[in-house]
């Protein structure tokens, strides 16, 4: 699949499906979730990712975190399936980044 400019190829570890999503706002949420989750077990529940990440998501791509929700489950499956994060074990899902 081609990429330009505007866009990026991502994927997920849950499923073989790769989609094309707008580059920066792909780009905008990956800064902020890394930003946040710790690099340790157990990491963050989901909830608490985005929660954190809301207070410095930007706003020009996410105005008052509107499809915040959408974009972190997005770009937290493309990461795991990077291996830039992880999942710790157990419920609930907590996410941790891996150094």
């Amino acid at each position: 699949m081609p990429e330009d400019a505007d866009r990026i190829t991502i994927e997920s570890i849950t499923s073989a499906h790769v989609q094309r999503v707008d580059r920066a706002k792909y780009m905008a949420m990956r800064e902020a979730l890394l930003g946040v989750l710790p690099t340790e077990a157990p990491g963050l529940t989901v909830l608490a990712a985005k929660t954190a990440l809301l207070r410095v998501l930007s706003e020009e791509h996410f105005p008052g975190g509107q499809k915040a929700g959408w974009w972190l489950k997005a770009v937290q499956l493309d990461l795991e399936k990077k291996g830039l994060i992880r999942r710790a074990d157990g419920a609930p899902v907590r996410l941790y980044r891996v150094q």
